[in-house]
């Protein structure tokens, strides 16, 4: 008889390759679909960035590939959050939101005192040496996100209700509304917008009662109609939305990026004019290129299909991220999922709107797409947080 050490011996042995690749382990089980999309925008991106930036020597120091290299950076380190989140988990990352929203909290505070920094108007950002700085703010994002889903989800998904009940729809809207109070003292109206965005898709989400739904337009409202009364935004924000409800308005100062950003658009035609050769682009004349109108460059000089490849690879990535709410197992997961489309979704549709004229400038960038290290380490995490509620999944489904 063959000895069990000769058996183990003569059974064929999988390779690490093997052992990561083999059905239902979690690397086999992410959507890469999604993944690709996600790192198609972003690598994609880095051109439009470069060419965007490669000729104006006061940003770049006169480095030519100055924001290239930060913008791959900034993607390679997205990607390792990313697989840090996967890697942690749906259930144990549950257990750590606490600490995140603290934290995230915490961070959003030191804005507000000495140490922020005041970029564009808004004290947004709190900056570190080497020119290295964070945006807390785009954290906050995802941190509404799953402080939400973890109240409303709890008593849901331990079989105690079928819907979540009133005290808890309660608290979950007090956890979303401190950090969007301290944003709103930056202030960071953009990210306010977005953030109001997520909090209805998440509400809907957790089948919490229509009135809700309902009652938080409603004090959406109002509340948007109180800060325009009582003066808490800046004087370039009250322009941004007199330049959008009136295009005409000041082409020369106001209204310039608009128009700069339509003419460049408008300029590429069907194809383009060619990568590095967009008038606009090349002459300067766009401000924030390299940010919130990034899209005017795949505009330019890729043209209407450059810029309608991107938006294509942004709703196969948000198609996916739906299909991931639709089958999630849990509420927690079904929430977080569609909390995470939401925020994609309107972010995405506001500064391509505002690119195009057809929504106010609100200073949000484009997701994957623009440059920025807050903002590329948060979608890359919300990506994250997508997988980790795939995997979560039985196989089979």
């Amino acid at each position: 008889m063959t000895s069990s050490y000769s058996q183990y011996r003569l059974a064929p042995q999988r390779s690490a390759v093997g052992r990561v690749l083999a059905k239902g382990s979690p690397l086999r089980r992410l959507d890469w679909i999604m993944v690709l999309s996600a790192l198609g925008l972003s690598l994609g991106s880095s051109l439009l960035v470069w060419s965007a930036t490669r000729g104006r020597d006061s940003l770049t120091h006169g480095d030519p590939q100055y924001f290239l290299l930060r913008h791959l950076t900034n993607l390679a380190i997205g990607l390792v959050l990313c697989g840090i989140v996967v890697l942690i988990g749906s259930r144990r990352l549950r257990t750590a939101v606490p600490v995140v929203y603290v934290v995230v909290l915490l961070m959003l505070l030191a804005v507000l005192t000495p140490l922020g920094s005041t970029i564009n108007g808004a004290k947004a950002w709190i900056q570190f040496g080497g020119g290295f700085s964070i945006q807390p703010a785009e954290f906050a994002k995802f941190v509404i996100i799953l402080a939400m889903a973890m109240v409303l989800s709890a008593r849901v998904d331990a079989g105690e209700r079928e819907h979540p009940p009133t005290r808890s729809v309660l608290q979950s809207l007090g956890l979303a509304a401190l950090p969007m109070a301290v944003i709103m003292l930056m202030p960071d109206l953009g990210s306010v917008m977005v953030m109001g965005v997520i909090i209805l898709g998440v509400l809907l989400a957790s089948g919490a009662a229509d009135r809700w739904v309902f009652g938080l337009l409603g004090a959406g409202a109002l509340g948007a109609a109180g800060i325009w009364q009582l003066g808490v935004l800046s004087k370039y924000q009250i322009d941004r939305f007199a330049a959008f409800a009136n295009p005409a308005l000041d082409p020369a100062g106001v209204g310039y990026n608009t128009a700069q950003a339509r003419i460049a658009i408008g300029s590429g035609g069907l194809t383009g004019m060619g990568l590095f050769k967009g008038t606009q682009t090349t002459g300067q004349f766009v401000p924030e290129q390299q940010t919130d109108f990034v899209f005017t460059v795949a505009g330019e000089e890729l043209g209407f299909v450059g810029g309608l490849g991107l938006i294509l690879l942004l709703g196969l990535l948000l198609w996916r991220a739906c299909k991931i709410a639709r089958q999630a197992t849990d509420l927690f997961g079904t929430i977080v999922a569609a909390g995470v489309v939401s925020w994609f979704a309107f972010q995405a549709f506001e500064n391509i709107g505002m690119n195009l004229g057809i929504m106010p400038v609100a200073g949000l960038p484009l997701p994957f797409v623009s440059y920025g290290g807050s903002s590329m380490f948060a979608v890359w995490i919300g990506v994250g947080l997508l997988q980790c509620v795939r995997t979560q999944r039985p196989i089979g489904i």
